[in-house]
């Protein structure tokens, strides 16, 4: 069973930066599909990006990303990343890396849905001032 242990988030005013990461251990890392999501307080959770298990094909949320954000991941460390640039106060939330079977994101919903998902971690708060 895949454990997931995001890391990276943290206090940044408007126009700053940080980088999430997510150490996968207990399981084949390079076997999954990884995304990210984020909840704000009272709402939902909402999809970020995904990467796929090879890593070479992208979702993001463009709605709201925009360019901003990148993912990657690094199987030698089964970690996935989230470079956020740029942030905005509406992008305070806590952020959830989470592990999808569907590694390809071949699937109608492309990996977009909390319920592609077998595999959540706690979360990291990101908490941006304006």
């Amino acid at each position: 069973q895949l454990q997931l242990v995001e890391s990276g988030g943290g206090l940044v005013q408007a126009g700053g930066s940080l980088r999430l990461s997510c150490a996968a251990s207990g399981g084949t890392f390079r076997r999954y599909a990884m995304g990210w999501f984020r909840q704000g307080p009272g709402k939902e959770r909402l999809f970020v990006s995904v990467i796929s298990n090879r890593g070479d094909r992208i979702y993001y949320a463009d709605d709201f990303v925009k360019g901003r954000f990148t993912i990657s991941r690094d199987d030698a460390k089964n970690t996935v990343y989230l470079q956020m640039d740029t942030l905005r106060p509406e992008d305070t939330a806590v952020y959830y890396c989470a592990a999808s079977p569907d590694n390809y994101c071949s699937g109608y919903r492309r990996c977009q849905a909390t319920n592609d998902y077998d595999y959540w971690g706690q979360g990291t708060q990101v908490t941006v001032s304006s």
